[in-house]
């Protein structure tokens, strides 16, 4: 059975929408939302209202990622957003507490959340609406962003607080390690006959060589 009503027809490409993309690779899921090329979007992703989502070059979105746009949802490029992460950029609590929650109610309250580039949003993160991550900011698995973020530092926790600010030294030393770590792992595998052409970070455990 289906409801003739204005909200089922415009719901119902959502759901097709989505159940389309579950047999789709990453890139091909990615280019069917209309987002960059570079970018790559994982199963059981869901975003709502995809035509509110700009999304820069190089973004990554993990599995099971819930992205509502529906307020206005920015992403700079080279970001990842983290397996089962939520993204929220409208509330209706001011519906429910006046018993107004019905479709197409006049309190539900939107406001616009924007991720800058480079940054690295880990799993299970929830992010609330109003909220501005900047550049190069990391977010810890299982935070819960309710106020902005700085550009460069590390937060954690719920509510999310800021543990650690980076500086180009730090960065660059971070760059140098991992580096050297998968130059030494590359060499081990290699020395096991393993073909290490299509690597870029090695995988397997060769800590104990």
């Amino acid at each position: 059975m289906f409801f003739d009503d204005e909200r089922s027809h415009r719901l119902r490409p959502q759901i097709l929408t989505e159940l389309v993309s579950q047999y789709m690779n990453d890139a091909e899921r990615a280019a069917f939302y209309g987002l960059p090329s570079t970018c790559r979007v994982r199963e059981r992703v869901k975003i709502i209202s995809p035509e509110n989502l700009k999304m820069g070059d190089h973004c990554w979105i993990g599995e099971g990622a819930a992205l509502d746009a529906s307020g206005g949802l920015e992403i700079g490029e080279h970001t990842s957003i983290g397996l089962n992460t939520l993204i929220f950029t409208h509330s209706s609590w001011l519906a429910n507490m006046t018993l107004q929650n019905h479709s197409g109610s006049d309190l539900i309250e939107r406001k616009p959340v924007k991720i800058g580039k480079g940054c690295f949003i880990g799993g299970l993160v929830v992010i609330m609406a109003g909220v501005t991550i900047g550049d190069f900011a990391t977010v810890q698995p299982n935070s819960v962003v309710a106020k902005d973020v700085p550009p460069r530092t590390l937060v954690a926790g719920n509510p999310a607080r800021v543990f650690q600010r980076y500086d180009e030294e730090y960065i660059q030393s971070e760059v140098d390690r991992v580096r050297a770590e998968n130059a030494r792992r590359r060499e081990i595998a290699e020395s096991h006959g393993q073909d290490t052409s299509g690597w870029g970070a090695p995988s397997g455990d060769y800590s104990a060589e």
